[in-house]
């Protein structure tokens, strides 16, 4: 007999799927998401016990009783039933009474106990007064701390503010409680009006639960290269975007809405996890439901394995689409399988994640990837409140011709109106006109909803929060706050041994220590053994987590991931290409590389201690791509190079790299210009290297010359 699924119980008893789930999990079945399915003599207990919502004499009744027992946040809201609805409640209320009377009892008869505790608490914290506006260097010097600890401590709480910027207001509390001292601030009404006028709110909202309203879902489409992102959005839309694009590869970011039976999902059609972790880097937490699109036929590639990993490091929800079912060679068996390697373990498995089989040439299997799309949502519960003046993100922005520039935004909280003046990092702007994903003219927009908006100064950077302001005056002074803000963080931007130094202070001083870890390798089986080795060093309230592991060179995805997650890069037999060794010296991110396993285990187990004191760093001289092979007789082959960057000198000590991966660790034999013997060859010039007692070169290789200095110790 077939097995009934949460959903389909809800449908039949006219609730709604989290309820029944919540009720499910409470009685301890079996169930982990709205389409996890039950037996029948499990489904009898839990209707059974949904009887009375479910039978109630109308619904406001029934979700009045809804609200009562299972959720009392909701109960507010959703109280406004008719009176009859009373006597329906007032049933549960002998046995529901006393467990809710025991709590403002307790919290009023024992309150003259209470009290005192948060006094003496205040008094062995101590107290400051500081005023409004002052910066963390100034608080710093009030408490006696270093004013980058304070930077580092709002950097911790979502605030990106500058040693000589002035702190956020409500960010006092948060810093009194991470200091352990109690915060006063001064300066009235005015001044902290001008100053929060400046300062880049937080993206964290607390809204009266009142005011809440369902918002549609936020989903973003990823997956390896041609597994089908952008055909499944078309068969979603029913419009071509494939045609439109080069090579049938997604070039932009952009934003739609789809309606299915009466559900609205917001979609972001990415180029891949690259634009989704950029989006992140910047503090944009846009998506709520990742779907991860995987091919049958090919399973899971490189790019698939980034995508799990960006996926998992934002926290949202997954549901795996098995694309090409219609496929010779597809075999959704063995993808569910391979997804188990990943930490992701499927529904029909046993697990929490949902996968859907289809075609999204033939659109077989789309409309149920849109109801277990619209099933994630129900049970996340999204919501958002269309009051306030709005805020939101923007996910892509150019210059048009005819429109001057414009931006694709998606509103997260409030309204958005025409005529509003609004802001968006260091530039601002009035909404002229707000086109939806049709082109149609919008005159407002409410949460979770993408839109186009003209009226900019400049073109705004995608991933910018943007803000809607009393005026444009307010709106300049914001953006020009924040342009030098960013003038400023420039110039200060730590290194990745300072990074490190922070990094090590953490973690000899929190009590929850947590080493975050991208690890690279030569080959699986390296992969593995760090895996296996790194899970047996252990420490009290410290632990180690591989964010992201996989085999190849490090490249500027892992930096990425590494900048969101404030990972460390570690690789075995492998080294970062020139974009990624740029990038990482541009943000700070520290990226070590070994050639014996030992030596990387050893130096992660003195991390998570904090002791970690390196004697030695290596330095990058030069690289060379090599273009073509002479074969030369009783001299062996010659590698015919270009030098892309640096220097490459005789004599000196190179890696021979392939893919990323180190191929031979050795010196240059000889080094020469067209018939010249020459001592060194500077980058922008041709010239052959051959490798002391080496011969294996091939054409696409990579030659990196480096060298070891050692560390002053101070």
């Amino acid at each position: 007999m077939a097995k009934a699924r949460i959903y389909e119980i809800a449908r039949d008893l006219g609730l709604e799927s989290k309820d029944v789930l919540a009720k499910a999990e409470e009685l301890g079945l079996p169930v982990k998401t709205a389409s996890s399915g039950l037996e029948a003599s499990d489904s009898a207990v839990l209707k059974a016990a949904l009887a009375p919502k479910a039978t109630a004499p109308n619904a406001p009744v029934a979700k009045a009783a809804t609200a009562e027992a299972p959720a009392p946040k909701a109960a507010a809201p959703k109280a406004v039933a008719p009176e009859k609805a009373e006597p329906a409640a007032a049933k549960p209320a002998p046995e529901a009474d006393p467990e809710p009377a025991l709590e403002p009892e307790a919290a009023s008869g024992p309150a003259p106990v209470a009290e005192p505790e948060p006094k003496v608490v205040a008094s062995d914290r101590g107290s400051v007064t500081v005023l409004v506006g002052i910066t963390p260097a100034g608080f710093g010097e009030v408490i006696g701390r270093p004013g980058t600890e304070v930077v580092a401590a709002l950097i911790q709480m979502g605030e990106m503010v500058g040693l000589s910027n002035p702190i956020p207001i409500e960010a006092f509390e948060l810093l009194g409680d991470h200091f352990s001292v109690d915060v006063t601030v001064e300066g009235g009404d005015e001044a902290a009006e001008e100053v929060v006028s400046l300062i880049k709110p937080k993206r964290v909202f607390d809204d009266a639960e009142s005011d809440l309203v369902s918002r549609p879902a936020v989903v973003t489409v990823m997956g390896h290269v041609d597994h089908g992102k952008t055909t499944l959005l078309d068969a979603i839309r029913r419009t071509s975007v494939v045609d439109d694009e080069a090579g049938g590869i997604t070039q932009h970011i952009a934003a739609y809405q789809v309606e299915h039976e009466g559900a609205v999902t917001t979609f972001l059609d990415t180029p891949g996890h690259e634009a989704f972790t950029a989006l992140r880097a910047r503090g944009a937490n846009v998506t709520d439901i990742v779907v991860l699109v995987v091919a049958a036929d090919d399973g899971i590639m490189p790019q698939t394995q980034e995508a799990i990993s960006h996926s998992k490091a934002a926290d949202v929800p997954i549901i795996v689409a098995i694309n090409k079912m219609d496929v010779p060679g597809a075999d959704p068996h063995r993808v569910r399988a391979q997804l188990t390697e990943y930490g992701l373990v499927a529904e029909a498995l046993g697990g929490d994640i949902p996968t859907v089989e289809l075609s999204a040439l033939s659109g077989e299997g789309v409309d149920t990837l849109l109801e277990v799309i619209d099933l994630v949502s129900q049970v996340e519960d999204l919501k958002g409140n269309p009051k306030p003046a709005a805020s939101g993100t923007v996910v892509e922005s150019q210059l048009d011709k005819g429109r001057g520039p414009v931006a694709t935004m998606i509103v997260q909280r409030g309204t958005l109106k025409r005529g509003d003046a609004l802001v968006a990092g260091a530039v601002s702007g009035r909404v002229r006109a707000m086109l939806d994903y049709n082109g149609e003219e919008l005159k407002s927009a409410g949460p979770s909803t993408p839109v186009l908006v003209m009226g900019w100064s400049d073109v705004p950077t995608a991933g910018d929060a943007f803000d809607v302001t009393k005026n444009e005056r307010i709106a300049r002074q914001r953006a020009a706050a924040t342009l030098e803000d960013m003038r400023q963080s420039e110039l200060v931007v730590p290194t990745a041994r300072e990074r490190l130094t922070q990094l090590l202070e953490q973690l000899r001083t929190a009590d929850e220590a947590e080493l975050r870890l991208i690890v690279k390798t030569d080959a699986h089986g390296s992969l593995e053994a760090v895996r296996e080795s790194t899970g047996k060093i252990t420490r009290e309230g410290g632990v180690i987590s591989i964010v992201h592991g996989a085999v190849g060179g490090i490249t500027e995805n892992d930096v990425s991931l590494a900048e969101v997650t404030e990972a460390l890069i570690f690789g075995f037999n492998v080294r970062p290409d020139a974009q990624a060794r740029k990038a990482a010296e541009a943000k700070g991110i520290q990226i070590r590389t070994y050639n014996i396993i030992y030596e990387l285990l050893n130096d992660i187990e003195a991390l998570l201690v904090g002791r970690l004191a390196p004697d030695e760093v290596e330095a990058v001289l030069g690289s060379a791509e090599v273009r073509e092979i002479f074969k030369v007789p009783r001299r062996g082959n010659i590698a015919g190079c270009y030098i892309t960057e640096g220097t490459m000198t005789r004599g000196g000590r190179v890696r021979l790299l392939r893919a990323g991966v180190v191929i031979h660790d050795g010196v240059i034999g000889s080094l020469r210009r067209f018939k010249d013997d020459v001592r060194e060859v500077q980058a922008g010039f041709e010239c052959g290297i051959s490798l002391e007692g080496y011969n294996d070169v091939k054409e696409g290789d990579v030659i990196e010359a480096y060298e070891v200095r050692e560390v002053a110790r101070s």
